[in-house]
């Protein structure tokens, strides 16, 4: 997986507020400035969800998942997701990728 400095446009695209962004099969795309070894574990955790779900189902999912979070969680909508969730659970342990299981993400959908 190759990791790239993001481009003017990404940031203005993401409004300057996103660190990290994994958008495959291209790459990680990050601000130099800010990025730790946790943040990278963060986006390859998000790597191996899109691999899993062949790339587009991903990216479908996650947008209508984000929407239907948006209608039931407001402003938490980002956070709540369950892409987001097991990344932010277990991006401190770099070990995590390691013992995943196959769609972990699935047993966040509850939250």
């Amino acid at each position: 997986m190759k990791i790239y400095k993001m481009s003017r446009l990404l940031r203005w695209l993401t409004r300057g507020r996103v660190i990290a962004i994994t958008l495959l099969p291209l790459g990680i795309f990050t601000r130099d400035d800010e990025v730790d070894d946790q943040t990278i574990n963060h986006e390859l955790i998000h790597a191996v969800q899109q691999r899993e779900m062949l790339y587009l189902i991903f990216y479908l999912w996650y947008f209508a998942e984000w929407l239907i979070r948006l209608l039931i969680n407001g402003k938490e909508a980002y956070r709540k997701l369950s892409f987001e969730q097991e990344a932010y659970d277990n991006d401190w342990s770099l070990y995590y990728l390691n013992r995943r299981k196959r769609f972990a993400w699935w047993k966040y959908l509850n939250c």
